[in-house]
């Protein structure tokens, strides 16, 4: 019991990252936009039609997604990402323009079903240093009185979707619950504005981070159907951490005068790839327990109405930033084209629908020609440390899908990488002649060599932007690969 306290604990302090309830038809989730090749719009909202979604979240106020997603039948929650809110904050002229430019005009011209803003992104982070600690609020109210101005304070909500480190517990049990010191009276001004203008709370719940940030977490518990010991507090037992997490929210709300505030889960998976933990069984195992709760309007212990439940994530994400770990771009139910990963009941036993009309790249694949001399490792590592800095390795990590490639598997794996994010160009498969293009495939199960989608924007000179913790990874991927390389004596 002592071991689930502490590990309890550890997770609150580590997290920093519909469903069909009672009476509502249809689920929820997140439609992230980071990726080089991303899906059409009007694919996308198919494919969440097609699998019987009928909210989603959108982290930004993309026009492509916002106009496919105009008279779809699909209720959206759109946000506002965290470097506007200083802009939005220091004036309510900009917030206007903001909801005139990103609500009212979808809304007016296009049918877009748009139900909430969200302000930020989980703002206060302890990674974030309070950045966002002055900003957040008065962006929160500038938005408001600008929707309030456009009419449409009583149709489109606002919110601030917060990570689960905004609270915490000393005593290691859900019941002690409370904001952080330094967050409880701008956490209670927050939550104040949003009763008093009919908005709700929120909350990102990531069981995974807590199994991946610290080993001694027991893994059992951080999944719904476990054989976990439970953690009992007074007179309810938790068998799970997202329910504990979940109700230590609900703890610090009581204590605060917020009882029956409305919460929203805005994000809760698992990842598929990039660690140890992050595996397509434990990624089926999770999501799918998590799908029938919200099928069966399943609450928690101490507020047993069911949340909405905005499943994280649609689709995988290429290009999202690899700080928090290489799982980042690989939590989708699909993959980033959207093929299924993984069957699942998404209730009265219908089954995950792939994406309809998906126009792929040529069937050619760039790997390490057979006549590549290993001479110069220099060679070798600038090759590669450039492909993964500038496409997508994450795949290669230690317990991931293609952790266990040899030397120049590795090696054809980051160049083709690369390749299919450049669109194929010839020019994208030459790394000092070290390459060649190939009509094989070179995909060793689990190792998926991919093929990109066609966006029919053939860019072969673009480099995309990548982050330094991008380019470590990259520079981690190359040193990996050159030494397996010569240790192999591979020419």
């Amino acid at each position: 019991m002592g071991q689930i306290r502490l590990a309890w604990f550890l997770f609150l302090c580590l997290l920093g990252h519909e469903g069909l309830a009672k009476g509502v038809l249809g689920l929820a989730c997140n439609w992230g936009l980071q990726s080089t090749h991303p899906l059409p719009p009007n694919i996308v909202v198919r494919l969440l039609k097609d699998n019987g979604f009928n909210k989603v979240k959108l982290f930004e106020a993309d026009t492509g997604a916002l106009k496919a997603l105009g008279r779809s039948g699909i209720q959206v929650m759109v946000g506002i990402p965290n470097d506007m809110l200083a802009s939005l904050a220091s004036a309510v002229g900009n917030a206007e323009a903001w909801v005139q430019q990103n609500v009212s005009y979808y809304i007016s011209t296009h049918g877009t079903d748009i139900r909430s803003v969200a302000i930020g992104n989980e703002p206060f982070l302890h990674s974030y240093k309070d950045m966002f600690v002055r900003t957040t609020l008065p962006a929160l109210e500038n938005i408001q009185a600008a929707l309030i101005k456009a009419g449409l304070g009583k149709q489109v909500k606002v919110t601030i979707p917060l990570n689960a480190d905004v609270y915490q517990t000393d005593s290691g049990l859900p019941s002690g619950g409370n904001f952080r010191p330094e967050l409880l009276y701008l956490m209670t001004k927050i939550i104040k504005f949003l009763q008093d203008n009919g908005g709700f709370i929120t909350i990102n719940i990531y069981p995974f981070l807590s199994l991946q940030a610290d080993p001694s977490f027991p893994k059992e518990y951080a999944f719904f159907n476990n054989t976990a010991s439970p953690l009992v507090d007074g007179s309810i037992v938790y068998t799970n951490v997202y329910d504990a997490n979940f109700d230590t929210l609900i703890s610090a709300l009581e204590k605060n005068g917020f009882g029956r505030m409305p919460i929203v889960v805005g994000e809760v998976g698992w990842p598929t790839d990039g660690d140890p933990n992050g595996n397509i069984d434990n990624a089926k195992r999770f999501n799918q327990a998590l799908i029938s709760r919200i099928i069966q309007g399943q609450g928690s212990p101490k507020r047993r109405t069911p949340p909405d439940v905005y499943i994280f994530s649609l689709l995988d994400e290429d290009h999202k930033s690899t700080l928090p770990g290489n799982f980042e771009r690989h939590w989708g139910i699909f993959k980033y084209d959207g093929s299924v990963k993984y069957p699942l009941d998404m209730g009265n036993g219908r089954a995950l629908v792939p994406a309809k009309g998906v126009k792929y790249l040529a069937k050619q694949w760039c790997v390490m020609s057979p006549s590549a001399s290993s001479s110069d490792p220099n060679k070798f590592a600038q090759s590669i440390t450039y492909a993964c800095e500038n496409a997508d390795c994450t795949s290669l990590g230690y317990g991931s899908s293609c952790g266990n490639l040899d030397a120049q598997s590795n090696a054809s794996y980051a160049f083709n990488s690369y390749f299919q994010t450049m669109n194929q160009s010839k020019e994208a498969c030459s790394f000092n002649n070290l390459a060649t293009i190939t009509n094989v495939d070179p995909s060793k199960p689990p190792c998926r060599f991919e093929i990109m989608i066609d966006t029919r924007k053939q860019k072969a000179a673009r480099t995309p932007f990548k982050s330094s913790a991008s380019k470590m990874e990259g520079i981690f991927a190359a040193l990996v690969v050159v030494l397996g390389l010569v240790i192999c004596g591979v020419h």
